[in-house]
């Protein structure tokens, strides 16, 4: 067998791959809404099917929510577990798309040909590059890859309430060498980038409250005191002139990056001023001493994401607010305890009460940062088969979001994990419209295949 072989297979075989996906992304698989849980429990029923009908041992798991699914080649040391997730984002607002979003269909577009429709790269179209590498390396040799193990979750878009108990119940089903994780993008559209950070997340709502009823404000404004006027003191200080965040002991823990990767970061070809200015910005507005890249990628944040107090219709009411409310959200790197930043959050927000004033507090979860090692070997492979089929070396990236499941998979099951992907900034995710380029499919699958080369030796 030669790898050129399987690459013929790959491409003589594209447009069923595509039809099979369109199939895929025909199931309203939207796990926030339980109107839709059937369609989850038929997508998972679709996986089961197409591993099973390539070759591996694949069954659908129940738990309280969206079920799992489980597949494997071989029940003896497997090397690599794959993960991706089959339910998607709702599609609201639906008169923002331009064709129905379960109606999926390719289209050709001035940057090339893709493949429109909810899920198409977040993650019904990532996961499937690997399942149909998989397809062709079967059709060419006779076998299915050795050594690998699936798990596609359905609950990745609504928090994944079911995932930590189903890894603690099914620890030694899943384990692995290492994880693989589908659901990122490319560094631009020639450059791979392999996530070797991820930022942790920690939210909180904050609700100060003064009088125990709104007051009109020119009966009492002045002597009573305005619970929105406190709330906006305590976010003001939330950042100094530098823009470092102030809340004692935020930076404690936190390690430098490391010289290589920071030396390969200046050599991207980042422009921040035209990353803001897409969205009409100008300006990186975070810590004075560092790159945007680093803001983004390898630093800690602290941002308000939303505000409710007073009268907000329409018109205009005199009103002193009773009570204002915040949601506020931490971005945290390695190195930083979620927990013990929350308890300090807490007890700054309280220093800054005056009298006459209370807070209560509500949690919005809380997951840590972590690294992960580039020195693995199966990670050394990934980055030489990701390099050999784009046109740009594959680079080390962080990332700005979240993703809570390599972290589960550290602490639960105890491996790291390889995150890269296939998606472009322009994709959509989350949004109407959203798509996921032909190119994108085909070298992924390409890239997988590579790695399934080297992994069989």
């Amino acid at each position: 067998m030669s790898l050129q072989q399987v690459f013929d297979e790959i491409d003589h075989t594209l447009d069923a791959s595509l039809h099979r996906l369109c199939d895929f992304l025909r199931i309203q698989s939207i796990s926030t809404d339980p109107a839709y849980r059937g369609e989850c429990e038929r997508a998972a029923d679709w996986l089961v099917d197409e591993l099973t009908s390539i070759g591996f041992s694949a069954g659908k798991r129940q738990t309280e929510g969206c079920p799992m699914v489980t597949g494997e080649s071989s029940t003896t040391a497997p090397r690599i577990l794959f993960y991706g997730h089959y339910d998607v984002q709702p599609v609201d607002p639906l008169d923002l798309w331009e064709q129905p979003p379960f109606e999926p269909r390719v289209e050709t577009c001035p940057g090339g040909r893709v493949i429109r429709g909810r899920g198409a790269s977040d993650d019904k179209g990532q996961l499937m590059t690997f399942v149909e590498a998989c397809r062709a390396w079967k059709a060419v040799t006779g076998e299915v890859p050795e050594n690998l193990r699936f798990l596609f979750e359905g609950e990745e878009e609504c928090g994944s309430p079911s995932l930590v108990p189903f890894l603690q119940q099914n620890a030694d089903r899943l384990s692995a060498e290492t994880a693989l994780i589908c659901d990122t993008g490319l560094f631009d559209r020639n450059t791979p980038a392999i996530v070797t950070m991820l930022r942790g997340l920690l939210g909180e709502e904050v609700t100060v409250t003064g009088p125990d009823m709104d007051l009109h404000s020119g009966m009492y404004g002045g002597p009573a005191i305005n619970p929105a006027r406190v709330l906006a003191r305590i976010i003001s200080g939330l950042h100094d002139e530098n823009n470092r965040i102030t809340v004692p002991g935020f930076y404690d823990g936190i390690e430098e990056l490391p010289a290589a990767v920071h030396r390969q970061w200046q050599g991207l070809d980042f422009d921040a001023a035209d990353f803001l200015g897409q969205v009409g910005l100008s300006l990186p507005a975070g810590e004075k001493d560092r790159s945007a890249l680093e803001m983004i990628w390898s630093r800690p944040t602290c941002e308000v994401n939303g505000l409710n107090s007073g009268y907000t219709g329409n018109g205009f009411k005199t009103v002193l607010p009773a009570s204002a409310s915040a949601k506020i959200s931490f971005r945290l790197v390695l190195g930083q305890c979620p927990f013990t930043i929350r308890n300090s959050f807490r007890a700054y927000v309280k220093s800054m009460l005056p009298e006459d004033c209370s807070v209560a507090f509500a949690d919005h979860g809380a997951s840590p940062g972590c690294r992960f090692p580039t020195s693995h070997p199966i990670c050394e492979a990934v980055q030489a088969a990701l390099t050999e089929e784009w046109p740009n070396e594959a680079v080390f990236a962080g990332c700005g979001g979240s993703i809570p499941i390599a972290g589960h998979f550290k602490s639960i099951l105890g491996i790291d994990s390889i995150l890269t992907g296939f998606g472009n900034d322009d994709d959509c995710i989350h949004s109407p419209n959203e798509k996921y380029d032909v190119r994108s499919f085909r070298k992924g699958i390409r890239s997988w295949t590579r790695l399934l080369a080297r992994l069989a030796g």
